[in-house]
């Protein structure tokens, strides 16, 4: 299948799209997971438990 000009801008334009709304979630993903850790970390430290055992 071959793709007129128009319709491979369009394609690379989908294509850029997407791969900016999954920057904006991994971005989004590794803040939570940091939160996370954190928290865990805190956790354990209150309750005495080793974070690295």
């Amino acid at each position: 299948m071959q793709l007129t000009p128009e319709e491979l801008i369009s394609e690379f334009h989908d294509a850029v799209m997407e791969l900016y709304f999954a920057r904006k979630r991994i971005a989004r993903l590794e803040a939570e997971n940091a939160e996370l850790k954190a928290r865990l970390e805190a956790a354990e430290t209150k309750s005495g438990t080793d974070p690295a055992a």
